[in-house]
């Protein structure tokens, strides 16, 4: 049995709603100044990585990131499907249309509101949840007053992967996710299973990847046969531990100053945003 101190440790160096009861939020409350909301998917990652994965790490990045900023956020409960209609012809994925997310983002901004916090991050673990994240956080600053943020768990570790990670093509099952699972949640792994993309070469997907010219739909089996790309078999935990680690520093770094800023003053930003 886990030690009853050690899990009011946890709770204390920060706070997580999911673990926590009503007279602990409420107390909470007079320091929180934003809240964390974990977004993922359920979507296939190939046939060594469990489909919860986008999910799982999401709320793992949220938690570590809420520890380093404790006691000035929170995290909520986990969105833990998401925009994923081009792995739908893998078996098990399950997607949400962009306005089925995008109203359920609002309705838990709305509820966090009516609790006294008017900022917010949605902490993405899932590529296709972005162009979404982007008209929440433009939306809900005007429509409710919340200001609202969107980042990927660990894009911001540029200099992590450019060390680590050598595959031209990766970022879906790939040597970076399990390496991050392999420190954030290594029960995500079927590490006797670890296989490189089997990449389907000529397709027009090639020409739709980002940083071309064109951006585009195509499902994911045009690119790659087993639903992966990069090589996973380049995974490890001292990688995981590299990329999480300087992301977590990179996203507080740029967390801190927003938490002292007016919602005010936030709007007024995107209303420049906007004319410009």
């Amino acid at each position: 049995m886990e030690d009853q101190s050690e899990i009011q440790k946890s709770r204390v160096d920060s706070y997580v709603l999911t673990e926590m009861t009503w007279p602990e939020v409420e107390e909470a409350l007079k320091t929180v100044k934003m809240a964390i909301v974990p977004v993922g998917a359920h979507e296939q990652h190939g046939p060594h990585m469990n489909e919860s994965c986008d999910a799982v790490l999401a709320t793992e990045m949220a938690k570590r990131l809420a520890a380093a900023m404790h006691p000035q956020v929170l995290v909520t409960p986990t969105v833990n499907m998401g925009v994923s209609p081009h792995h739908l012809n893998f078996p098990g994925t399950i997607s949400l249309r962009p306005e089925t997310l995008l109203a359920v983002l609002r309705d838990m901004v709305v509820s966090l509101q009516r609790h006294g916090i008017d900022k917010v991050l949605f902490l993405n673990g899932h590529g296709g949840n972005q162009a979404t994240l982007s008209l929440a956080c433009a939306s809900f600053i005007q429509e409710l007053g919340v200001a609202c943020y969107y980042a990927k768990t660990t894009a911001s570790a540029k200099k992590a992967m450019k060390e680590h990670i050598s595959s031209t093509l990766f970022g879906h099952s790939c040597e970076r996710e399990v390496s991050e699972a392999y420190y954030l949640a290594p029960h995500l792994v079927r590490s006797e299973q670890l296989e490189k993309g089997d990449i389907v070469h000529g397709g027009c997907w090639e020409g739709l990847r980002p940083g071309n010219p064109l951006q585009g739909f195509y499902y994911y089996e045009k690119m790659t046969r087993n639903g992966c790309i990069g090589d996973a078999t380049r995974a490890s935990h001292a990688i995981g531990k590299a990329i999480v680690e300087e992301a977590l520093e990179e996203l507080s770094a740029a967390l801190w100053p927003l938490l002292s800023e007016t919602v005010q003053a936030q709007a007024e930003h995107e209303d420049r945003e906007l004319a410009s």
